[in-house]
Protein backbone atom coordinates (compact mmCIF):
# COMPACT_ATOMS: atom_id res chain seq x y z
CA UNK A 1 0.00 0.00 0.00
CA UNK A 2 1.27 3.33 -1.08
CA UNK A 3 1.66 6.20 1.44
CA UNK A 4 -0.61 8.56 -0.45
CA UNK A 5 -3.44 6.01 0.21
CA UNK A 6 -2.62 6.13 3.47
CA UNK A 7 -4.02 9.38 4.36
CA UNK A 8 -6.32 9.86 1.32
CA UNK A 9 -8.45 13.12 2.45
CA UNK A 10 -4.70 14.90 2.87
CA UNK A 11 -4.20 17.50 0.03
CA UNK A 12 -1.43 16.80 -2.11
CA UNK A 13 1.57 19.97 -1.75
CA UNK A 14 0.64 20.95 -4.84
CA UNK A 15 -2.77 21.07 -4.01
CA UNK A 16 -1.78 23.01 -0.45
CA UNK A 17 0.09 25.38 -2.48
CA UNK A 18 -2.98 26.10 -4.31
CA UNK A 19 -5.63 26.33 -1.42
CA UNK A 20 -2.96 29.30 0.21
CA UNK A 21 -2.65 31.60 -2.63
CA UNK A 22 -6.39 31.35 -3.24
CA UNK A 23 -6.77 32.61 0.45
CA UNK A 24 -4.39 34.81 -0.11
CA UNK A 25 -5.94 36.23 -3.86
CA UNK A 26 -9.00 36.24 -2.00
CA UNK A 27 -8.04 38.58 1.50
CA UNK A 28 -5.93 40.64 -1.38
CA UNK A 29 -9.18 41.01 -3.84
CA UNK A 30 -11.68 41.90 -0.95
CA UNK A 31 -9.26 44.83 0.13
CA UNK A 32 -10.13 44.83 3.44
CA UNK A 33 -9.50 43.02 6.62
CA UNK A 34 -11.29 39.78 5.88
CA UNK A 35 -12.93 37.91 8.89
CA UNK A 36 -12.11 34.27 9.58
CA UNK A 37 -15.71 33.23 9.22
CA UNK A 38 -16.07 35.02 5.69
CA UNK A 39 -13.06 33.54 4.37
CA UNK A 40 -14.48 30.09 6.05
CA UNK A 41 -17.87 30.42 4.35
CA UNK A 42 -16.56 31.02 0.88
CA UNK A 43 -14.11 27.85 1.14
CA UNK A 44 -17.21 25.80 2.33
CA UNK A 45 -19.51 27.05 -0.39
CA UNK A 46 -17.49 26.11 -2.94
CA UNK A 47 -16.42 22.29 -1.40
CA UNK A 48 -12.77 24.10 -1.97
CA UNK A 49 -11.42 22.73 1.06
CA UNK A 50 -12.72 21.48 4.80
CA UNK A 51 -13.04 24.59 7.70
CA UNK A 52 -9.94 22.72 9.07
CA UNK A 53 -7.98 23.27 6.37
CA UNK A 54 -8.57 26.69 6.24
CA UNK A 55 -7.43 27.27 9.76
CA UNK A 56 -4.44 25.34 9.36
CA UNK A 57 -3.35 27.32 5.84
CA UNK A 58 -4.45 31.00 8.00
CA UNK A 59 -2.56 29.67 10.73
CA UNK A 60 0.49 29.06 8.69
CA UNK A 61 0.32 32.19 6.26
CA UNK A 62 0.47 34.24 9.28
CA UNK A 63 3.48 32.41 10.93
CA UNK A 64 5.62 32.80 7.67
CA UNK A 65 4.24 36.82 7.23
CA UNK A 66 1.97 36.52 4.79
CA UNK A 67 -0.60 37.11 6.42
CA UNK A 68 -1.38 40.21 9.44
CA UNK A 69 -4.20 39.22 11.59
CA UNK A 70 -6.17 41.37 14.58
CA UNK A 71 -8.35 40.39 16.56
CA UNK A 72 -11.64 42.17 18.07
CA UNK A 73 -14.81 41.23 19.55
CA UNK A 74 -14.03 37.44 19.13
CA UNK A 75 -13.67 38.69 15.40
CA UNK A 76 -10.04 37.51 13.63
CA UNK A 77 -9.33 39.52 11.08
CA UNK A 78 -6.86 38.63 8.23
CA UNK A 79 -5.00 40.69 5.75
CA UNK A 80 -1.97 39.99 3.05
CA UNK A 81 1.46 41.80 3.90
CA UNK A 82 4.77 42.86 1.64
CA UNK A 83 5.71 39.17 1.92
CA UNK A 84 2.10 37.96 0.95
CA UNK A 85 2.25 39.73 -2.15
CA UNK A 86 5.36 38.81 -3.06
CA UNK A 87 4.39 35.37 -2.85
CA UNK A 88 1.28 35.98 -4.36
CA UNK A 89 2.45 38.02 -7.71
CA UNK A 90 4.86 35.12 -7.90
CA UNK A 91 2.28 32.05 -7.25
CA UNK A 92 -0.51 33.73 -9.19
CA UNK A 93 -1.02 31.30 -12.12
CA UNK A 94 -1.13 28.36 -9.32
CA UNK A 95 -4.74 30.05 -9.12
CA UNK A 96 -6.99 28.79 -12.28
CA UNK A 97 -8.71 31.84 -13.50
CA UNK A 98 -12.17 30.14 -13.39
CA UNK A 99 -11.55 30.23 -9.66
CA UNK A 100 -9.87 34.11 -10.26
CA UNK A 101 -13.21 34.95 -11.44
CA UNK A 102 -15.86 32.94 -8.82
CA UNK A 103 -13.24 34.77 -6.07
CA UNK A 104 -14.00 38.10 -7.98
CA UNK A 105 -18.03 37.59 -8.22
CA UNK A 106 -17.74 36.45 -4.60
CA UNK A 107 -16.18 39.65 -3.47
CA UNK A 108 -18.47 41.73 -5.65
CA UNK A 109 -21.10 39.88 -3.58
CA UNK A 110 -20.19 40.12 -0.39
CA UNK A 111 -17.83 43.16 0.11
CA UNK A 112 -21.07 45.84 1.34
CA UNK A 113 -21.62 42.96 3.49
CA UNK A 114 -17.79 42.47 5.25
CA UNK A 115 -17.43 46.58 5.28
CA UNK A 116 -20.46 47.07 7.61
CA UNK A 117 -19.53 44.27 9.78
CA UNK A 118 -16.09 46.22 9.41
CA UNK A 119 -16.93 49.41 10.06
CA UNK A 120 -18.85 49.06 13.60
CA UNK A 121 -15.82 48.67 15.33
CA UNK A 122 -12.41 50.07 15.18
CA UNK A 123 -9.89 48.04 13.15
CA UNK A 124 -6.68 48.64 11.76
CA UNK A 125 -4.51 46.73 9.38
CA UNK A 126 -1.22 47.07 6.94
CA UNK A 127 -1.13 48.99 4.38
CA UNK A 128 1.58 47.26 1.82
CA UNK A 129 1.38 50.62 -0.41
CA UNK A 130 2.41 52.92 2.38
CA UNK A 131 3.90 51.11 4.82
CA UNK A 132 2.06 52.29 7.28
CA UNK A 133 -1.10 50.87 9.70
CA UNK A 134 -4.67 52.30 8.50
CA UNK A 135 -6.87 52.60 11.33
CA UNK A 136 -10.86 53.23 11.20
CA UNK A 137 -13.05 53.74 13.67
CA UNK A 138 -16.61 54.26 12.95
CA UNK A 139 -19.72 55.33 14.93
CA UNK A 140 -23.07 53.86 13.98
CA UNK A 141 -26.93 53.51 14.87
CA UNK A 142 -28.12 50.53 13.85
CA UNK A 143 -27.47 50.67 10.06
CA UNK A 144 -26.90 54.56 10.12
CA UNK A 145 -23.19 55.87 10.05
CA UNK A 146 -22.93 58.56 12.38
CA UNK A 147 -19.13 59.28 11.72
CA UNK A 148 -16.04 57.70 10.37
CA UNK A 149 -12.64 58.19 11.16
CA UNK A 150 -9.52 57.10 8.86
CA UNK A 151 -6.11 57.51 10.92
CA UNK A 152 -2.23 56.45 9.12
CA UNK A 153 -0.01 55.25 11.85
CA UNK A 154 3.58 54.04 11.61
CA UNK A 155 3.32 51.22 13.88
CA UNK A 156 0.81 48.62 14.96
CA UNK A 157 1.30 49.94 18.78
CA UNK A 158 -0.07 52.86 17.66
CA UNK A 159 -3.11 51.63 16.02
CA UNK A 160 -3.82 48.96 18.78
CA UNK A 161 -3.89 51.95 21.52
CA UNK A 162 -5.83 54.29 19.29
CA UNK A 163 -8.73 51.37 18.42
CA UNK A 164 -8.53 50.45 22.05
CA UNK A 165 -9.16 53.81 22.79
CA UNK A 166 -11.59 55.06 20.63
CA UNK A 167 -13.66 51.36 21.94
CA UNK A 168 -13.79 52.52 25.73
CA UNK A 169 -14.26 56.40 25.01
CA UNK A 170 -16.29 56.28 21.88
CA UNK A 171 -19.28 58.24 23.17
CA UNK A 172 -17.43 61.01 24.36
CA UNK A 173 -14.68 61.37 21.34
CA UNK A 174 -18.12 61.43 19.14
CA UNK A 175 -18.94 64.04 21.01
CA UNK A 176 -16.32 65.90 21.43
CA UNK A 177 -15.23 65.72 17.66
CA UNK A 178 -18.88 66.98 16.90
CA UNK A 179 -18.68 70.09 19.10
CA UNK A 180 -15.22 70.71 17.91
CA UNK A 181 -16.44 70.98 14.58
CA UNK A 182 -19.69 72.69 15.16
CA UNK A 183 -17.59 75.59 17.10
CA UNK A 184 -17.54 78.90 15.84
CA UNK A 185 -14.16 79.69 17.43
CA UNK A 186 -12.49 76.86 14.57
CA UNK A 187 -14.04 78.61 11.31
CA UNK A 188 -11.78 82.02 12.01
CA UNK A 189 -9.37 81.72 9.05
CA UNK A 190 -7.13 84.30 10.89
CA UNK A 191 -6.36 81.43 13.67
CA UNK A 192 -4.64 79.76 11.54
CA UNK A 193 -2.50 82.39 10.10
CA UNK A 194 1.23 83.49 10.89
Amino acid sequence: MSQQNIYPSEPSEKKQIEHKIMLLYLINKMDIPLPNSQITQFALEENYMNFYAVQQYLKEMVDIDYLDHSTDNNTTRYTITGEGLKALDALADHVPSHLKNRITKYVAQNRKEVMKGFETTANHFYDHDTGEYIVKCGVYDYDTLLMEINLSVVNKEQALLICNNWKGNVGSLHAQIINILLSKEGSDETRFSH
